[in-house]
């Protein structure tokens, strides 16, 4: 079966939808998120396209503060301060990658973890790993809220992931850990990946590395998430070779319209569970 990221995610936006209303109506105004966009890369500028779609879609107020590619760190910096004690913005993000010159993990760690609604920061991640509220990073989160639509309990499973990254790998490990799945990690200097993911009852793969896992690497009835995008000849391709490993998995992801729509679900909720927390916590 098809794990339908694109039809999940504008079902869960309706939902959405209905609590921005009522919450606009109870408070007076609408979540606001920003986004900061640094330059002009072209996968970044689609990506922000579709955040500011996505927002209009459920009464968001969402907003792109557009920055030139020679922005100095600093500046950046006092951007995020500026907006970290603006009571009228809920969330923020920084989009990425940033320019070479500017340190992301400084930039990101200027957020206030209250606004950070990708869930980079130190702080998120530290709450994250030590099984407290906070805001979840978004590609992961998204992930959870799509097995869990289509009522798969992780509990007990083998789940292997494949790429160990702070954006996705790492904390996706913390959260099926925290929903009681067995985890494997696995990451460029692993050895024998293929032993890896044939124990896999969930397979979790996000490397953007092109076909990376073939149908000879993975077990009947396994679950798979493929995270990763490739665009290659105009041409979107995923790190998992569909016509090669859904015939033997239970449920399987496509590239596009997996993954992708889901992250932006998970983000535009974490900016309306941020918003809450001005006014409830």
């Amino acid at each position: 079966m098809i794990l339908d990221g694109k039809a999940t995610a504008r079902n869960l936006e309706e939902s959405l939808k209905l609590e921005v209303s009522s919450l606009v109506e109870k408070h007076g105004r609408a979540p606001k998120l920003i986004v900061i966009l640094v330059g002009n890369n072209p996968a970044s500028v689609s990506y922000v396209k579709s955040k500011e779609k996505a927002c209009k879609r459920v009464g968001i107020d969402g907003e792109t503060l557009k920055l030139e590619e020679n922005v100095t760190e600093q500046e950046l910096i006092d951007i995020i301060k500026r907006l970290n004690v603006d009571k009228g913005v809920d969330g923020m993000i920084v989009q990425l990658p940033l320019p070479k010159h500017i340190n992301c993990d400084k930039v990101l760690n200027e957020i206030s973890y209250k606004k950070d609604v990708d869930g980079l920061s130190l702080l998120n991640a530290g709450k994250l790993a030590n099984r407290q509220k906070g805001l979840q990073p978004a590609t992961p989160k998204g992930v959870m809220m799509l097995l869990e639509h289509y009522k798969i309990d992780v509990k007990g499973m083998h789940a292997v992931i494949v790429g160990a990254s702070n954006l996705v790998g790492a904390p996706m490990a913390k959260l099926l850990i925290n929903n009681y799945a067995t985890v494997t990690v696995c990451h460029i200097h692993t050895k024998d990946l293929k032993y890896h993911t044939l124990q896999a009852d969930l397979l979790v793969v996000a490397t953007g590395v092109k076909d990376l896992i073939t149908g000879d690497m993975v077990k009947e009835g396994v679950i798979v998430v493929d995270v990763g995008i490739s665009k290659i000849d105009g041409h979107i391709s995923g790190d998992v070779h569909f016509d090669s490993v859904a015939p033997k998995a239970s449920y399987i992801t496509p590239v596009p319209g997996g993954v992708g729509p889901m992250t932006i679900s998970a983000l535009i909720h974490n900016v309306v569970e941020a918003y809450k927390e001005e006014y409830y916590d």
